[in-house]
């Protein structure tokens, strides 16, 4: 029987808010406070949840695409905020930052309905820096891949 809640397909907005989160989520410090002190008004907020830092549970696949299994722990800070408007923003960052979080969710939150052009210029320049770093890292990775051969006997 399908279930409303899994087979249901995000919208353009939802894949956006999505995108924009993930981006938040790995920015560096330096970058969010950068990002938040080119907003002018820079937005007031009221701390909704945390931050708070806890654990989830980190799956894997065997092979990349096979059976999943649980792979081990890791360390996440959560945070919501509403800025003076109205609007929620919330935000999931690896590790134990709370400030960093915050800084997310607040970004997040403003990031909602019509971006700021200082904002969506932020964002492109991390979405940049992040794929960027992403890539250095694959060349490095596929530089040491090792190919095993296996020999058949004929016989």
């Amino acid at each position: 029987m399908p279930d409303a809640l899994t087979d249901a397909r995000p919208t353009e907005a939802e894949d956006a808010r999505r995108g924009r989160m993930a981006v938040l989520a790995r920015a560096p410090e330096a970058a969010l406070e950068a990002a938040l002190a080119a907003l002018s008004p820079a937005p007031a907020w009221q701390v909704l949840r945390g931050p708070e830092t806890g654990m989830v549970m980190v799956r894997g696949r065997m092979g990349g695409s096979g059976r999943a299994f649980n792979l081990g722990e890791m360390t996440v800070t959560r945070c919501a905020v509403r800025l003076g408007d109205g609007r929620i923003g919330h935000a999931y960052i690896a590790g134990r930052d709370g400030r960093r979080a915050e800084l997310a969710a607040v970004l997040e939150a403003t990031a909602q309905g019509a971006v700021p052009p200082s904002l969506a210029q932020a964002l492109a320049s991390m979405r940049a820096a992040q794929e960027a770093e992403r890539d250095d890292r694959s060349r490095r990775a596929a530089a040491t891949r090792v190919e095993f051969y296996g020999m058949v006997r004929m016989g």
